[in-house]
């Protein structure tokens, strides 16, 4: 336990530092948002997926497959779901959206784009998308800060509350130090500990069970039915099931915390690459996640919060130092996102509302201190909203993908693929898309249709509108021909 304890230490003295050093180095917004927008291809594509999978990757979605059968297959179309979407995102959306917040007023968060790409002279856009922003990555972090708690309370014994104000303290001192740089190289760092870490516990658990044969045995002994690849319902295909699972890869489209990265990269050429690197990433966390909670099944089967099977086949198969080293990866997971999160939050409460509704500049260090304090805020009420010890990892994160996805999926698609989409289109989509995903959330527990992930009704009510809005009012000149200057071949500025 001491030596854990002393791995712990070392690792979370190491993001701290990175903190420090990039503290100087932040000194305006596009600094502390964007890093200047200087990230290399490696650190872009490790930071997006690291941010993207949280500890969800090796507590929900594990916890998830743990739940034989039922849960597998909604673990297993999650992860296919997720999958394409990573892809998608990466094929489509990020060189063009690199390319665009450049040509439109050098945009440096979400909201500030949707803004200089409609003209919105108003604000309306930035104010609604500040608020969607705020509110879902409250959900978001307290999810990350609930893992956080988890791991301290199930590796040390440690209170929860206490685990979730001390994962809570740490994450928020280096994101509020050093901003997107410090973030996004903590990212690169931590997303290699859960690639190396993901791949070495189920290895290690079939041969400490003795093989793959004797894992089928011991599986097909939990039940009469054999591992089913689809979810099944009165013997027919649970299509609500298999539905909601393939939904997640719609949320890509509306990740603030992904789609930054993306717009951070140095160069728009880059983006081929480091989507190859995103991918292989990807797909091996994926598959070794899901196969920590099936595997875990068969290795402790009666285990009682099967969100915990991954540090629970940790402490049973390996020495302190390495059960150290690998615990390291869910607080690497945890802090990536979390930090991630923080950091959009604290840019949409400084740049879009408190410089918007007290009329501040935003391009001195004031705004950059008032995006620190930002972060601090989040942080408490996203403890508040945690401290809840029996609240679901997995639930709270897919309530606020789903969010994300819903209100700002499809609008962040049309804005840079559709010429036509036209303010007022813009700002009802995002409105009805964000609304009707929280209504259907709400509605969950009536089962039914509302059964179905609620990203799926919110993101087909955000198009639906967005479409029949636009083509219902004025398209200005100036917004139809800064979309094909967008197009042309990108520069170095």
């Amino acid at each position: 336990m001491i030596t854990i304890a002393i791995v712990f230490i070392l690792y979370l003295a190491l993001m701290v530092a990175i903190g420090f050093k990039f503290y100087s180095k932040t000194s305006d917004l596009s600094d502390y948002f964007l890093g200047g927008r200087k990230l290399g291809s490696w650190v872009t594509a490790m930071s997006a997926q690291a941010s993207d999978m949280s500890g969800w990757l090796l507590i929900g979605l594990p916890g998830t497959a743990y739940v034989i059968y039922a849960g597998t297959s909604e673990a297993i179309w999650t992860a296919i779901g997720l999958v394409i979407g990573t892809y998608l995102n990466w094929l489509f959306v990020a060189k063009r959206l690199r390319k665009y917040t450049e040509v439109s007023g050098n945009s440096i968060t979400i909201p500030d784009f949707l803004e200089n790409r409609f003209k919105d002279s108003k604000h309306i856009l930035r104010l609604v998308s500040a608020i969607f922003i705020v509110i879902f990555f409250l959900v978001y972090t307290s999810s990350q800060f609930s893992a956080g708690a988890k791991l301290f309370s199930t590796v040390f014994g440690m209170n929860y509350t206490a685990g979730l104000i001390l994962g809570a303290a740490i994450i928020v001192s280096y994101t509020a130090l050093g901003g997107f740089t410090a973030v996004c190289w903590t990212d690169t760092i931590q997303g290699s500990i859960m690639f190396f870490a993901l791949l070495a516990v189920p290895f290690m658990a079939i041969y400490e069970i003795g093989g793959v044969g004797e894992l089928s045995a011991r599986l097909a002994a939990l039940t009469p039915e054999s591992l089913g690849f689809f979810p099944m319902k009165n013997g027919a295909i649970d299509s609500m099931l298999l539905a909601s699972g393939l939904g997640w890869g719609l949320g890509y489209f509306g990740q603030p915390h992904i789609l930054t990265r993306f717009m951070a990269i140095q160069s728009p050429d880059m983006i081929r690459k480091s989507r190859t690197i995103a991918m292989i990433w990807v797909v091996i966390t994926l598959t070794a996640a899901v196969s920590i909670g099936v595997i875990g099944k068969a290795y402790i089967p009666e285990l009682a919060d099967g969100e915990t099977i991954y540090m629970a086949m940790i402490d049973g198969m390996f020495p302190d130092v390495i059960a150290g080293i690998l615990l390291t990866a869910i607080l690497a997971a945890i802090m990536s996102t979390a930090s991630s999160q923080l950091l959009v939050s604290a840019s949409s409460a400084s740049k879009d509302l408190y410089a918007l509704l007290f009329k501040k500049r935003t391009d001195g260090t004031e705004i950059v201190w008032v995006s620190r304090i930002s972060v601090l805020l989040v942080s408490v009420i996203a403890i508040v909203l945690a401290l809840d010890a029996n609240s679901s990892v997995f639930g709270l994160v897919a309530c606020a993908w789903g969010g994300f996805g819903a209100a700002f999926g499809p609008l962040i698609l049309f804005s840079l693929f559709w010429k036509r989409t036209t303010l007022q289109g813009a700002i009802a989509g995002m409105v009805v898309g964000g609304v009707v995903d929280l209504l259907w959330y709400s509605m969950k527990a009536n089962g039914g249709i509302f059964s179905i992930y609620e990203i799926i009704p919110g993101f087909i009510a955000s198009t639906v509108v967005i479409i029949v809005v636009s083509l219902c009012t004025q398209l200005p000149k100036e917004i139809a021909d800064e979309f094909e200057e967008s197009k042309k071949p990108w520069i170095q500025q």
